[in-house]
């Protein structure tokens, strides 16, 4: 282990940024207006937009497209970083390998699986439509914040005390399952439970065993939601001057994972290649249900859903071609993983978001540079050091 070299990097993350830290960050068609010093290019490079970083939205940033890592500010190419919801990619493939085992059939209704976890009133809804978002399960319960007082950071729930506050919170009428899709954690909160009944073993166990050792992702873990470290070298991270570098990875299987650009951008390779799954099971990595967003569903552009059976978000580039890929966020770090479907580009990111303004027309522009044809002026050249 190297010793302690964090970098300090104080930001003001705002409380919307923590009301959802359990959703990914959206990636929008139209930027809101960014800081003065953004990239004022309208096809902007990605050196272009570390040339231009930090700045007053985005206090660091890690960017590792087509095999190769830059960075801006204080953060260095192997930081480590809390992966938030891109960790719903690791869990649904978890699922879809104990679907191809006939361990877990798509379309049984999940309570049969965990009768303890889901109420009568979701009996219809099925692991295909949690593993698409389709399942009507209700709003997430609040979770842990500045409101809870001092070190609320460290502060945990259990997936089963989650689901629990949740379910008891709801005050209308599920949708009819599969009728609409609206991005929900909770989802994933279930999967991971199903996945420990059907094995008899941890989630993090089928975790490490299926997907982390077999790809050898060295850097990738799911920590205990009592173990607040972070491996060096990383971000320090502060909300309101206090660091909260340190938090617990309490959502688990819905996005408890820590790792780094270089494991995230295996992981992806090694998913679209078919490496992870079989045939069968490999297609529904990138099928979509063909129903409504819903209306209050802020992840997809447009009214048709963009969420796959692998847990994948479908994002049109510019040319009219879709990408394939997750976003996440946990308070201090806004991530995401994307690759055209024929892996020719591929773009791992993490910005450190100062919460002043809002940093998506940051990630739309990013993702747009990165999975463009021609972009690729960064590949004879050395990684980028900090600025």
């Amino acid at each position: 282990m190297e010793e302690e070299t964090s970098m300090r990097i104080r930001l003001a993350v705002t409380t919307l940024a923590l009301a959802t830290a359990l959703t990914a960050v959206a990636l929008p068609m139209a930027a809101a207006t960014p800081g003065a010093s953004a990239p004022a290019s309208a096809n902007p490079t990605v050196q272009d937009i570390l040339d231009h970083l930090p700045d007053d939205v985005v206090a660091g940033a890690l960017i590792r497209w087509d095999g190769v890592g830059a960075t801006a500010g204080p953060v260095t190419a192997d930081a480590y970083v809390r992966i938030g919801s891109v960790t719903k990619a690791f869990t649904n493939t978890v699922v879809l390998q104990l679907v191809a085992e006939h361990r877990i059939n798509l379309d049984t209704p999940a309570r049969r699986y965990v009768p303890q976890v889901l109420p009568e009133a979701y009996n219809r809804v099925t692991v295909r439509q949690l593993l698409d978002h389709t399942s009507g399960l209700p709003k997430p319960a609040p979770t842990p914040g500045p409101a809870d007082g001092p070190g609320w950071q460290l502060k945990s729930v259990t997936p089963e005390d989650f689901l629990r506050n949740s379910f008891a919170a709801a005050t209308e009428a599920p949708p009819a399952p599969g009728s609409e899709q609206q991005y929900n954690g909770l989802n994933s909160f279930v999967l991971g439970l199903i996945v420990e009944k059907v094995t008899g073993h941890s989630f993090t166990d089928e975790l490490q065993r299926r997907i982390i050792r077999p790809l050898h992702l060295s850097h990738t873990s799911l920590p205990a939601a009592d173990d607040p470290v972070i491996p060096s070298p990383h971000a320090e991270v502060y909300l309101d001057g206090q660091d909260v570098t340190e938090q617990s990875p309490y959502p688990w299987a819905e996005g408890g994972m820590v790792s780094t650009a270089a494991d995230l951008d295996r992981f992806i390779t090694a998913l679209f290649r078919g490496r992870l799954l079989p045939p069968a099971q490999q297609k529904l990595v990138f099928e979509v249900p063909n129903v409504q967003s819903a209306a209050d569903n802020t992840n997809c552009v447009g009214p048709a859903a963009c969420y796959s059976i692998g847990g994948l978000l479908r994002y049109q580039l510019p040319n009219g071609e879709y990408a394939w890929g997750k976003t996440g966020s946990r308070p201090g770090w806004d991530n995401g993983v994307f690759a055209t479907r024929d892996l020719e580009h591929r773009v791992v990111y993490s910005l450190n978001p100062t919460g002043n303004p809002n940093d998506l027309p940051y990630i739309k522009a990013i993702v747009n540079a990165a999975l463009a044809d021609g972009q690729s002026d960064h590949a004879s050249s050395p990684v980028h050091g900090n600025k």
